[in-house]
Formats: structure tokens, C-alpha cells, sequence
């Protein structure tokens, strides 16, 4: 669980208790809401489908055993992520991606603080790079990482395409190198 006291967009202080845990099945709707949201669909990894079609695209999240939710103190959905450890000759690196924020909770700091408990239980278990991709059209969300420390290490060239656009999107390799061991 991680703490933190945040200021919402109309300047009143907001005290969050974040709770990380595994999503169950029982969590289908919150996430499908969530995943469809207007401002948040777009970042993710599919466009926007019917509850039905999102079905196996849930079970796969689950299949994977990392798909974290964060509820807020009244238990609602404020924010999801999946963070993949590596092994082998990789054990030292962890992957963030499917992160998204509950619109109404946008600009709070309910990401920094899911992101800076996850960068702190990745320290404690001697995780000594954090990489993650965003989308080279989301200012937000680089500014974001960037201000947590992560560097721009790289451009994949045409590497997503909405449906509903014409173009392809760039996605920019981001990581975060912690001090050694």
C-alpha cells in the first residue's frame, strides 16, 4: 500500500491510500470501463471494442500473473499496470506498460504514486533498470516519465496504428537506471 497526500485540480488536498493487488475475474467491468475511457483507450494496447470482445483480451491479462490494480480508500479502480520482471542474464530489468489513471483522478498524482511505489518495491527486489515504451504523440505521458528520471533511449519507427487514424505512431523507448546495488 502506498501513501501519499495529493492536491486535486481545484487546489483541495486529497489523501489517497492506494491498494496494489492481482486483478480477478471479478474485476472485468471496472477494467473494461476504465481500459475504454476516451482519454485513455488511445494509449493502450487495442482499440476500442465491446465488453465481448474485450473479454480474451482481459483473460490474457490475467493469464500473465502481473496485472495490477490500484483501488483507492473506497475500494473504486483508480488506476492499472503490469510490470514484467525478466530473468536470466536480464534478471536486473523490469517492463511497466498497460498503465492507465481513472480519468477523474487525472493530474492528481495518482500516477506518480503508483509508479513511485512500484519503482520501490523494484529497488527493494534489486531491479536496476526500469524500461517502459510510450507514444511519441503523448506529451503528457513522456513529460510524465521524464520527470520520474526516465531518458528517451530510442525511436521504434511505425510501430502503432489506431484504427481510426490514417498514420502509423512512433513509440519511444524509455528507461529508468538506478544506482547499483
Amino acid at each position: 500500500t502506498a501513501n501519499r497526500s495529493i492536491r486535486s485540480r481545484c487546489c483541495r488536498r486529497v489523501d489517497f491510500r492506494l491498494q496494489h493487488r492481482l486483478a480477478t475475474q471479478n474485476d472485468l467491468d471496472a477494467v473494461y470501463a476504465l481500459y475504454m475511457a476516451p482519454t485513455v483507450v488511445p494509449f493502450l494496447a487495442y482499440d476500442a471494442m465491446a465488453r465481448s470482445e474485450f473479454e480474451p483480451v482481459y483473460e490474457e491479462l490475467l493469464s500473465t500473473h502481473n496485472f495490477t490494480l490500484c483501488l483507492d480508500d473506497s475500494g473504486e479502480l483508480a488506476g492499472f499496470y503490469r510490470v514484467t520482471r525478466f530473468s536470466g542474464r536480464m534478471q536486473h530489468v523490469a517492463y511497466l506498460s498497460t498503465v492507465a489513471v481513472a480519468p477523474r483522478l487525472a493530474g492528481t498524482g495518482v500516477a506518480r504514486s503508483m509508479i513511485d511505489a512500484v519503482i520501490g518495491r523494484l529497488r527493494v527486489a534489486g531491479v536496476l533498470r526500469f524500461e517502459l515504451l510510450v507514444e511519441s504523440d503523448n506529451p503528457r505521458a513522456i513529460a510524465f516519465y521524464t520527470k520520474l528520471g526516465f531518458e528517451v533511449e530510442g525511436r521504434q519507427r511505425m510501430a502503432y496504428k489506431r484504427a481510426h487514424q490514417a498514420h502509423f505512431v512512433d513509440e519511444l523507448m524509455m528507461a529508468l537506471v538506478f544506482s547499483g546495488p
